[in-house]
């Protein structure tokens, strides 16, 4: 199913569970200050009044016709700042630092913004985007031991073999060398096939494997209508493998090395 852009018309702005959306007031001047910062350009945010990211808002990200007006709002309310997707069709993968925290901010969902650095990832179209959302005093601070430098850091409990690795390093790799906050292209599934030699019948066949896997392991965005099969999995694939740190920048020069598949392949499919 092809992407098709969105109209100008009013979006939906209601929450999941059909509750009237709260008003962005503040009701207590915040401890906290917190600003957003986008390709090297920062915006303060301002508790009395909402901050709006989008192609025609306070943050305007992009001339994307695939991207709403108003996508994203960043408000304080009740001592906290929110933020609540406003769309009525895109989500957005939000993170901790680490990635080992993250939430699928579905249209008409908020959450609060609890980290001193809050990554923020979304895809329109065929481009992503990345911003970060700072706060001087975190309402969470990570205390979890650090990893000593010979120690090795597992994100959940999903195995994958060497051959959806590479399918994932394919997709990701231009995010990965995307230096800092941006956009970047989300590669079809025909171009990614060709990166890695492969027929596109092989690799979709991966990417359902791919798919499944991290689906059942608790990963949303990655089933669901005829939208999920297209552009939207292959892009929230994208987001939780970068921002989970399931792949990194480092092992990118693994897609220029002859791959085969293992004997094992088919046993951990």
């Amino acid at each position: 199913m092809t992407d098709s852009p969105l109209t100008d018309s009013p979006l939906t702005e209601s929450p999941l569970d059909g509750s009237a959306a709260p008003q962005p007031r503040s009701t207590a001047r915040p401890a906290t200050s917190a600003s957003v910062e986008f390709i090297g350009e920062w915006y303060p945010l301002d508790p009395e009044t909402p901050f709006d990211i989008g192609r025609d808002a306070d943050l305007d990200i992009d001339d994307n016709q695939y991207l709403h007006r108003r996508f994203l709002q960043i408000s304080f309310i009740d001592g906290l700042w929110w933020l609540a997707n406003v769309g009525s069709r895109l989500s957005a993968t939000v993170s901790d630092p680490s990635g080992t925290m993250q939430a699928w901010l579905a249209p008409g969902a908020r959450l609060p913004i609890v980290f001193g650095l809050t990554t923020v990832v979304f895809t329109a179209g065929p481009t992503s985007y990345e911003f970060t959302v700072h706060t001087s005093t975190p309402a969470f601070v990570d205390s979890s031991p650090v990893p000593s430098a010979g120690g090795a850091t597992t994100v959940g409990a999903v195995t994958f073999t060497a051959s959806q690795k590479l399918l994932i390093l394919a997709l990701a790799e231009p995010m990965l060398k995307r230096e800092g906050t941006g956009t970047s292209e989300i590669p079809s599934s025909s171009a990614a096939a060709e990166r890695l030699g492969w027929a596109l019948s092989r690799f979709n066949r991966k990417l359902d494997n791919v798919c499944d896997k991290l689906s059942r392991a608790g990963v949303d965005g990655l089933r669901g209508g005829v939208g999920a099969l297209a552009t939207n999995r292959r892009a929230r694939l994208v987001e939780h493998a970068v921002l989970s740190r399931l792949v990194t920048k480092a092992e990118l020069p693994l897609l220029d090395e002859p791959h085969d598949d293992t004997p094992d392949e088919k046993a951990l499919r």
